[in-house]
């Protein structure tokens, strides 16, 4: 594919979304045709599935319940946007990818990890991300700034313990692929945030 497909991950109010916005019109200014995405969802059958995923009332989700929606949104996300995108030679930036599984249904939920691969491989098929940029600050903070924004969602609502096992879940995730993720400090300013991601992006841009 001619494209690059970038992911931006983290706890709930790590920044993601502030700095994707930031970064798509970085790349935009080199002249890159940028699509903006997220997960669960990015069409309109993921987005279905996300207001099932993320609803309060849905308290009696079993986790493999979860694990297998969380997967059916991203096959349907991969097929009709992601790897479009890819083949067209966009730029494609993804709020959440196939690392948050990892990090909330693996760590979070406790799923074994062979489950978690398996949903991985029938979900994205092979198309993975070239670059994952996990903005990360401590689980307290980002759902403190998650809270002055919206009501919490079904996943916000978990205890803390729950959401610091997912920040540790993503900082291993770095660990264990150093090559494609790479953690950038979110608790200093948007700015600074921002110009760590570029110099991480930067890299790709001859790829193009």
């Amino acid at each position: 594919m001619k494209g690059i497909f970038i992911t931006v991950e983290g706890v709930e109010g790590c920044g993601k979304s502030t700095q994707i916005l930031l970064l798509k019109a970085y790349l935009e200014s080199r002249g890159r045709e940028v699509i903006v995405t997220r997960e669960p969802g990015g069409t309109a059958i993921a987005e279905t599935i996300r207001s099932i995923l993320l609803d309060p009332e849905n308290a009696a989700l079993s986790p493999m319940a979860e694990a297998f929606l969380y997967a059916a949104a991203r096959a349907q996300h991969v097929d009709e946007r992601i790897r479009p995108a890819l083949e067209a030679g966009k730029v494609v930036l993804s709020d959440r990818f196939a690392d948050s599984t990892t990090a909330y249904q693996g760590a979070g939920r406790q799923l074994p990890e062979e489950t978690i691969q398996s949903l991985h491989s029938m979900a994205t098929r092979g198309t993975w991300p070239h670059l994952t940029i996990v903005v990360d600050v401590p689980a307290e903070e980002g759902l403190k700034r998650a809270g002055h924004v919206n009501p919490p969602d079904r996943i916000e609502m978990e205890p803390i313990e729950f959401h610091r096992g997912v920040r540790e879940a993503f900082l291993q995730i770095a660990q264990n692929d150093p090559a494609r993720v790479h953690v950038v400090d979110g608790t200093r300013s948007v700015e600074a945030v921002a110009a760590a991601v570029r110099d991480l992006v930067e890299p790709l841009l001859g790829d193009l």
